[in-house]
């Protein structure tokens, strides 16, 4: 791994902790001099390491992060799963600037647990810590996070999902997917990110509505159970979200309570919050 990769480790490792006593503490809108004591920074240094990360300093990331954002995202969420926007037209602020492509891998796939693909992995730096990155021939299947020393526990998380199919360790085969994930500057129009969603029909069109919903908005499980066809399945569709194994490009993050609160997230809320601040800042820029 090379210094620079080390260093944006270790700069997420700084602002992570910073994120999670904001999210103890969000209510008192904590100064930045007290943000800076428990970063072990001087105000300045810490002002500037936040703002290259999040595009946003400590205080406007904190506004986006409240109650009131996170309602507001959800006002109109209604017409964001009405509308089926096409992919390659829907503006500049969705995440769909990746211009993502998808595909379910056959029923058969997912019922004999991943039995005859062929699965690379790879860990890569990136702007939530390190990424564990997985391929198939046909593109992107599964993208997880993993705190230092959870890199084993992750890689098991993941694979336990499709335990019949064949691992292999190759960060070449992965690092390309890695850059375009999380380089916005790289996402183009006519270069589509090609992701191979595996799992069951029903949970194949939930995490396909995920995919509808832009940058800087939100919706709610009851929302995406009454766009799947299902109205009553509010806690199955939470479950379906959960297992989003392609997380970020699949916006699981995007879907908050009824009322706004950050609901749980499978890599952990304050990952949770550092995505959404972060978006918050690509759009801001």
């Amino acid at each position: 791994m090379t210094h620079d990769h080390i260093s944006q480790l270790d700069d997420y490792a700084r602002v992570r902790d910073v994120l999670a006593f904001l999210t103890e503490n969000w209510r008192d809108q904590p100064a930045l001099d007290v943000l800076a004591a428990r970063a072990r920074m001087s105000p300045d240094g810490l002002q500037r390491l936040f703002t290259r990360w999040a595009g946003l300093t400590p205080k406007a990331f904190l506004q986006a992060l409240t109650l009131d954002h996170a309602r507001a995202m959800l006002q109109d969420r209604a017409s964001i799963l009405d509308t089926a926007l096409d992919v390659g037209l829907s503006g500049p602020g969705r995440l769909h600037d990746l211009f993502v492509t998808h595909e379910g891998m056959p029923p058969g796939a997912y019922k004999e647990k991943g039995a005859g693909l062929e699965i690379a992995y790879g860990y890569h730096p990136s702007p939530f810590g390190l990424a564990l990155v997985m391929t198939t021939a046909f593109g992107l299947c599964g993208l997880a996070f993993a705190d230092p020393g959870e890199e084993k526990t992750v890689l098991a998380d993941m694979t336990g999902r499709w335990p019949n199919a064949q691992y292999t360790e190759n960060s070449a085969a992965t690092a390309p997917y890695a850059a375009r994930i999380f380089a916005p500057g790289a996402w183009r129009d006519g270069q589509p990110l090609r992701v191979t969603m595996i799992g069951t029909d029903f949970e194949i069109r939930v995490w396909e509505t995920l995919l509808k919903i832009p940058t800087g908005k939100a919706t709610t499980y009851g929302d995406i159970a009454t766009a799947v066809g299902s109205p009553k399945a509010a806690r199955a569709v939470g479950a379906a979200v959960g297992r989003n194994p392609i997380s970020f490009v699949v916006p699981c993050h995007r879907v908050l309570g009824k009322y706004g609160d950050l609901t749980g997230y499978h890599w952990g809320l304050t990952r949770k919050r550092a995505i959404l601040g972060w978006e918050a800042g690509k759009m801001a820029g």
